[in-house]
């Protein structure tokens, strides 16, 4: 059932009829029961709003005959609940769902989808709210709420759409709006950057002029100062009011040359994704298949509002392709494995593919998987297990070969076509392209009369190949067209002559590359081979790798992009070999017996870069460092693969924070691993030893996990390594409290804190200091919790590690919380979450807004709180990430047992408790068996209650924290009501001594204040408080 306030009142039922609500009576009660949006009216509430004037002459009667007479015409009689002497209306309502859809797209950061939701909402207005009760004292506060919230969403659409630039789409928007609200200043603005960003400048003076003259004339003012600003910079024509729009989400690079012959197979590309949800083309080297596919996917760019992802597959192989290939799309798409972990322990495994298809779920997004023909079977196998979960994903794919599975749709990209007329060779797609690339070397070249046989020629002979099109075209500048021409024919009577067994294609593709590089100069041949053991690079890096004392790189370098055997990638300065051109350079490279000095080199050189970058993770430069690692990661698993032992640990060493840091935890176990087993004894090989225990309790979590740990950190024994020594105490300490080990996690952090300060190492003081915060947060120890938290803040700040004053948000937040400064804990969290979106740490962002949610439930803010919780939960779900939802679904629980729904909160509490029973206990279960008491009384289950409480007692009593164990002992007063409300004084009592032990009162009393209340009327104020007196003297028995 849904009801409609946002235009005439209206009701739905389940197939959208609407359902007749007849008498202006029943009407009225059902619209005052839907102004107050599903919370519980009281009685005498009803009563005054529908009757403001004169009462009848019983007006609980009265109600109860409306209510009588609704419920008949809804047909359902539990849609009007009746409880403690209130009433409330169960179902969706328009107005709830729009304000819902206006704090999601608030809390989106990607402008599409929150132009989608903006959309959305305002699409569930259907004219003037309650328009045949706009005169009644009980609506017009509502209408006009709703009304503001309503200007305030399209004002809000009006400013993404602009920062999408679509200035046009906004003008035409908002011409009705700004007609109807003259004096609306935020519509007005956006109107005005409209008009200017369509270059309509004097309308948008003339505009501004307008709404000054309507301001002066209704209320005697001028303009606001933020307004008048606007006005001044499209007077003076600010640069900064030309904003470049937000780009759609993807990763496609923008081509630097155009796309020429292709619109035939652009088209048919097109039109295959829209019919085929995997399409993959497929043609031999230098045909074109990448350019082709980057193409169409930009083309299709629109339809997917989730992104399209190219994902480039050439530099992978090897025994763990299968999951190289997943970590290479789940970089692309920015899923990390959440090694920066929250407050709910890390426990249960989710494998690569299972986190991708939790990402996914419900996306619309393309991916284009490039180069698959070496891992062919890998990428069928991920291909299906991803389309058949996730219905939205389409694959585009590029290979030599198809993928065979089952609803691929294979299309062959063939060769440019060749003039079909050599007398007139202008239509042909094999002559446009190189005549484009020939002008790019050569301005001066033109197609003429006099060089059309020797281009039709040249183009028939190189098979319409677009890739030694374009090689060839390099060279027109140096030897004209017809030498050109000359040249190759040579070049191919040979080859067919000495390589019949080859395809066609293949032996043209490669005697055109043997002939260019018989034309490079011997330095540019050395440069061109020495280049194949790199996957892209820097100019430094090149010289660095490919260089020897005589040689000029960089004059090098810039002659072989000259020649197209380089490419330099659109936006940066990095120099790489397209696919087929570094498969050639490598044959070149083994042939000339460089290979392993080259890989050492290599090694040696992302080692010693690898090794400057850790230390800038732990400081201001922490963003410069993880981006230049984030370029380089081809190149550092390249350097890996070649390392010699002692270098592959000591690049281990090096990369396994900032594998965490990017949630690269299965990557990270498969190369310390992979360090260890060619390892010998020593400082290197104890620090990765200690890494590898630690990633892998973060990996998967197993009750040995104290034991692993301990037995990693003997490897320090008789070394003399103390900073090392110290951050894999304070590692093992950071993951053991998170798989819930707290008593050994407390152990290692003291011996790394002493160790840190011994050291004077502020950044290992600092993370140490944050870790033991959280171990006397969970103790209840908050006072100890508070300056370990401050001052691990005041540490990171001193350093810029932003990173790690991340970190502090949770304690620090948690203590606000605790402390009743709900406005700090809801600014902490609203900071939090804009770092954690800032640094792609996801699972953070979730435990940020499931803060966020926390706090609008302590507030009574219901309808805030859902919507931040069930953004959390769906942020740790398409992330991957268990423990945040787990930690949403608590939240979640606890709001629906406020709010009467009983229903869901045993099926949220049950999911929690399952969840913690299956991953071994944590301070978390004390919550969940609290709720489960509470939830167990409401039902009139007191025994069961008493269980529920107890265990979260004994439990709260083992960590040592009091507040944990006060609030299990309120609970266990409840269930002593209404027969033993002694025994309920009494525990009242203890549980108020035990607070009192931390100095900090309980900020949220809502169900303590129901406990004293009913309490309090059993007894009688002088019992009560003798009995509370005596329980607060004694200590009950567990």
């Amino acid at each position: 059932m849904r009801f409609g306030v946002l235009g005439p009142l209206v009701v739905w039922n389940a197939e959208d009829a609407p359902i007749p609500v007849p008498g202006p009576e029943v009407r009225a009660l059902l619209a005052v029961l839907l102004t107050h949006e599903g919370a519980w009216v009281p009685v005498e509430t009803l009563i005054g709003e529908l009757w403001p004037e004169r009462l009848p002459a019983n007006p609980g009667n009265a109600l109860q005959i409306r209510v009588s007479r609704l419920r008949r015409a809804l047909g359902v009689r539990d849609l009007v609940e009746y409880r403690a002497n209130a009433y409330r209306l169960v179902g969706d309502c328009d107005a709830v769902m729009f304000q819902g859809l206006l704090r999601r797209a608030r809390s989106t950061v990607d402008p599409w989808p929150r132009v989608a939701l903006l959309s959305e909402a305002l699409g569930l207005w259907r004219g003037p709210a309650l328009v045949e009760f706009g005169a009644e004292s009980f609506a017009q506060p509502v209408i006009r709420r709703w009304q503001e919230l309503r200007l305030t969403a399209v004002a809000e659409l009006a400013e993404t759409r602009l920062a999408l630039g679509e200035h046009d789409t906004v003008l035409a928007e908002l011409a009705e709006w700004v007609q109807r609200f003259p004096g609306q200043e935020r519509l007005r603005a956006a109107q005005l950057q409209a008009l200017y960003r369509a270059g309509r400048q004097p309308e948008a003076l003339a505009a501004y002029a307008e709404f000054r003259a309507h301001l002066a004339a209704e209320q005697g003012l001028d303009p606001g100062p933020e307004l008048a600003a606007l006005h001044q910079a499209i007077l003076t024509r600010d640069p900064a009011l030309d904003a470049s729009p937000a780009r759609r989400p993807g990763n496609l690079p923008t081509p630097v040359t155009e796309l020429i012959g292709r619109e035939a197979e652009l088209a048919g590309t097109g039109k295959a994704l829209a019919a085929a949800r995997l399409v993959t083309l497929t043609g031999p080297g230098g045909v074109g298949k990448t350019r082709l596919a980057i193409a169409a996917a930009a083309q299709l760019a629109e339809d997917f509002p989730d992104g399209t992802w190219l994902v480039e597959l050439a530099g992978l192989g090897g025994p763990h392709a299968a999951d190289a290939l997943a970590e290479a799309v789940m970089t692309v798409l920015g899923i990390r494995e959440n090694a920066m972990l929250g407050p709910i322990p890390a426990s249960g495994a989710l494998g690569h593919r299972e986190r991708l298809i939790a990402y996914l779920a419900g996306k619309k997004l393309l991916l284009v998987l490039d180069n698959c023909e070496h891992i062919v079977t890998e990428v069928a196998t991920l291909a299906m297990a991803l389309l058949t979960a996730v219905p939205g994903l389409r694959i585009l794919s590029t290979s030599r070969e198809p993928l065979s599975t089952p609803g691929e749709s294979v299309h062959p990209v063939p060769p440019l076509d060749l003039p079909a007329d050599p007398a007139d060779p202008h239509g042909s797609g094999a002559v446009r392209l190189f005549c484009a690339r020939a002008r790019d070397a050569d301005p001066a070249f033109a197609l003429t009369a006099d060089n059309a046989a020797a281009v039709t020629a040249l183009v028939s002979g190189l098979d319409g190949l677009p890739l030694a099109l374009e090689l060839a075209a390099a060279r027109v500048r140096a030897l004209g067209v017809r030498e050109l021409a000359d040249r190759l024919d040579d070049r191919f009577r040979l080859l067919s002559a000495g390589n019949r067994g080859a395809p066609a294609r293949q032996r043209t593709l490669h005697a055109l590359l043997d002939w260019s590089w018989e034309l490079l100069t011997t330095p540019e041949r050395v440069v061109l081979r020495r280049l194949a053991v790199l996957d892209g690079g820097t100019l430094t890096a090149i010289e660095a790798i490919c260089g020897d004392p005589e040689l000029p790189v960089a004059e090098v370098l810039a002659r072989l992009v000259d020649r197209s055997m380089v490419i330099v990638l659109p936006g940066h300065r990095r120099y790489r070999l397209l696919e087929t051109v570094a498969a050639y350079a490598r044959d070149r490279l083994t042939e000339s017996g460089e290979a392993e000095t080259l890989r050492a080199r290599q090694s040696r050189h992302y080692l010693s870069l690898a090794e400057a970058a850790a230390p800038e993770l732990h400081g201001p430069r922490q963003h410069a460092a993880l981006s230049e690692l984030d370029t380089e990661h081809g190149n550092l698993h390249r350097a890996l693969e070649h390392a010699s032992p002692e270098d592959a640990s000591r690049l281990v060493d090096s990369l396994a924070w900032y594998w965490m840091l990017r949630g690269r935890v299965r990557q990270a176990q498969r190369w310390a691993g992979h360090a260890l087993a060619a390892a010998g004894p020593g400082i290197r090989t104890a620090r990765v030893r200690c890494w590898a225990a630690g990633i892998a309790i973060v990996a998967d979590p197993d009750p040995a996990a104290a034991a692993s740990a301990r037995t990693a950190l003997t490897g320090f024994d008789g070394l003399d390594d103390p900073l090392g020594a110290a951050m894999a105490h304070w590692f093992l300490a950071y993951v053991l409290l998170h798989a819930g080990d707290l008593d050994t996690s407390e152990e290692l952090a003291a011996h790394a804190a002493s160790a840190f300060r011994a050291l004077e190492h502020p950044w290992g003081l600092a993370v140490t200091t944050c870790v033991q915060a959280n171990h006397a947060l969970t103790r209840g120890d908050l006072s100890t919790a508070h300056s370990h938290a401050e001052a691990a803040v005041t540490l990171f700040r001193a350093l810029g590690d932003r990173g790690g004053e991340l970190l502090t948000t949770y304690p620090r937040a948690a203590l606000a919380e605790l402390h009743g400064e709900y406005h700090r804990a809801e600014q902490l969290h609203r900071d939090g979450l804009v770092l954690a979106e800032e640094l792609g740490m996801w699972a953070e962002a979730a435990d940020r807004l499931c803060g966020l949610g926390r706090i609008a439930l302590l507030r009574g803010e219901y309808p805030t709180a859902h919507d931040h919780l069930a953004r959390a939960r769906e942020l740790a779900a398409e992330r991957g990430f268990r423990p945040g939802g787990i930690h949403a679904t608590i939240t979640l629980g606890q709001l629906a047992r406020r709010t009467g729904d009983l229903a869901t909160a045993a099926a949220c509490l049950t999911e929690a408790a399952d969840w913690y029973r299956r991953t071994g206990r944590a301070p978390g279960y004390t919550i969940v068996h609290t709720e489960l008491g509470h939830l167990a009384q409401l039902q009139g289950n007191p025994a069961q209650a008493r269980l529920h409480h107890g265990e979260a007692l004994a439990f709260a009593h083992r960590l040592g924290n009091p507040h944990a164990e006060a609030t299990a002992l309120e609970g266990l007063a409840w269930t002593q009501l209404p027969d033993n409300a002694t025994e309920s004084a009494r525990l009242l009592g203890a549980a108020h001594a035990l607070r009192a032990t931390t100095g900090v009162p309980l900020a949220d009393r809502a169900d303590l204040a129901h406990i004293l209340d009913v309490t309090r009327d059993t007894l009688g104020d002088k019992a009560f408080d003798a009995e509370f007196t005596i329980g607060a003297l004694s200590r009950p028995t567990l």
